[in-house]
């Protein structure tokens, strides 16, 4: 279900273009301003000496706070902004990362083709860091969230683009039977659900997932169980997390 590196470049094309022609835009804009002024009768020049104006008292508006300030809050220790774990959830089956952090090689190995991907992660993606949760709930229920954070210092929207690639695989075009629904007040996140379990494993493992981004964080939510895992679970976890950015 996880994209393949290559699949991490598709839309950059895309963005390209409407980048383009929003900067068209302004400039036919720019231009047709300057039309209208030169047919315009010249207007007289209101004379050089102005009445003062009075000094505002005060200091002016107070600093944002580091609560309120997202970029402090995101620049900072990037596992607290994961969800916490549930009381009395157990660790994960499989624990990813060390101490709540994902390198890059890390990350990686969460692809089809680990080598192609760090390749891209590091090149044309800027990979900055990832920062991962993972717990378990009864005997079966598994979730696993990350927050992957993009230098976005070339291109500008590398995090917007990896969650589009989760959304491609997440749901291919000959892919009929996979749920999806909007994730609220995300804009274009997309939340998941595989009703077709794996069996490749000897058991019925059912998967839900759930991809969005916001700045230069993406956000990830996988879920398994060997039950059918309902439509309000992931949502809930997936908009509980992007709450936290």
């Amino acid at each position: 279900m996880q994209a393949t590196p290559e699949g991490g470049r598709k839309g950059r094309r895309t963005v390209a273009l409407i980048a383009g022609a929003a900067v068209l835009g302004v400039v036919a804009g720019t231009c047709a301003g300057y039309l209208v002024q030169a047919d315009r009768e010249p207007t007289a020049l209101p004379p050089l000496s102005q009445p003062s104006l009075a000094q505002a008292k005060g200091a002016g508006p107070e600093p944002l706070s580091a609560a309120q300030d997202r970029k402090v809050k995101v620049d900072g220790d990037l596992r607290k902004l994961l969800l916490k774990k549930p009381g009395g959830a157990r660790k994960g089956l499989v624990e990813e990362g060390e101490d709540g952090w994902m390198d890059l090689g890390e990350y990686a190995e969460t692809y089809k083709s680990p080598a192609g991907a760090f390749r891209n992660l590091a090149a044309d993606n800027e990979f900055r860091r990832a920062a991962v949760t993972d717990w378990r709930e009864g005997s079966t229920y598994s979730v696993e969230i990350r927050l992957v954070q993009f230098r976005q210092e070339e291109k500008g929207a590398e995090a917007a683009d990896e969650a589009s690639d989760g959304y491609y695989y997440a749901q291919p075009s000959d892919d009929y039977d996979t749920e999806s629904w909007p994730i609220p007040g995300t804009g274009d996140g997309m939340a998941y659900v595989h009703p077709k379990p794996d069996t490749s494993y000897g058991v019925s493992l059912y998967s839900a997932e759930a991809h969005a981004w916001r700045g230069d964080i993406e956000m990830q939510v996988w879920i398994y169980d060997t039950k059918p895992i309902p439509k309000a679970k992931v949502l809930d976890l997936a908009k509980r997390q992007m709450e936290q950015l």
